[in-house]
């Protein structure tokens, strides 16, 4: 459970009994690693500042849409939090590549805004990536994406007036936490999730932002994978106990 301050935090901005708010999910088979069941310690939020959601990310929780969690699977702990240390930061000469493949993309950052447009893209996205799992119906990419209890950044890959990929991005007083990023599956070649990883990482730099929440880092997840060539980075191994991998 979340513990301390914290916990006490959490409850107020809900606005609601701790025991109301806190419920473990049932077992699901893992999206992640094949054969493994997972649940999650799962919390509803109407309010979050930045500081308790950037404290509650060093234990290991995310957010979707005013949901925070955390896994609690029995027989497995893979999902762990990753960080990228701004200053730490360095290119491979495969992302420079991808840079260099991107120089004509044109980026706006904004205020999150659902629209019809948007809506179009992510679920050719959707169709492109994922399976049927994730729902496709328009109050879903509401929910999911643009219904936030704390203050977050849209922003926008465009190629001329072509909207080509939308990132979402939650606003903490040390760093941006990844929240979800759809993109133009038809321009695959250009690899415009690992140049929206790039661009917002130089916008932390830029800001002097600390650190880029990648989300979570599953060892052995094929989908996954790419999170773990952002090095050097930072794998949080305990509550408030981050360990730095850079080979």
């Amino acid at each position: 459970m979340i513990e301390g301050q914290a916990r006490e935090e959490l409850i107020s901005s809900a606005q609601a009994e701790y025991d109301s708010l806190r419920f473990v999910s049932a077992e699901k088979p893992c999206p992640y690693l094949p054969g493994l069941l997972s649940r999650s310690e799962v919390y509803h939020v109407q309010q979050l500042d930045g500081v308790l959601y950037e404290r509650l990310l060093a234990r290991g929780f995310r957010r979707s849409g005013h949901v925070v969690y955390r896994p609690r699977c029995r027989t497995c702990q893979e999902c762990r939090q990753l960080r990228i240390p701004v200053e730490e930061f360095r290119l491979t000469r495969s992302m420079r590549r991808v840079l260099h493949r991107n120089v004509d993309v044109r980026v706006a950052v904004d205020t999150p805004k659902p629209s019809e447009e948007k809506f179009t893209l992510y679920r050719r996205y959707l169709d492109a990536k994922h399976d049927d799992s994730m729902a496709r119906t328009y109050e879903s990419f509401q929910d999911f994406l643009y219904d936030s209890p704390l203050e977050t950044l849209e922003i926008g890959y465009h190629l001329g007036e072509r909207l080509v990929g939308v990132s979402l991005v939650d606003r903490c007083p040390n760093g941006l936490s990844s929240v979800y990023m759809y993109f133009d599956p038809e321009l695959a070649a250009r690899s415009l999730g690992t140049f929206s990883v790039l661009w917002e990482i130089d916008y932390c730099r830029e800001r002097k932002l600390d650190y880029y929440y990648l989300g979570f880092y599953v060892a052995g997840s094929r989908t996954m994978a790419y999170k773990a060539r952002f090095r050097p980075h930072q794998i949080l191994a305990g509550e408030d106990r981050w360990v730095s991998l850079r080979a």
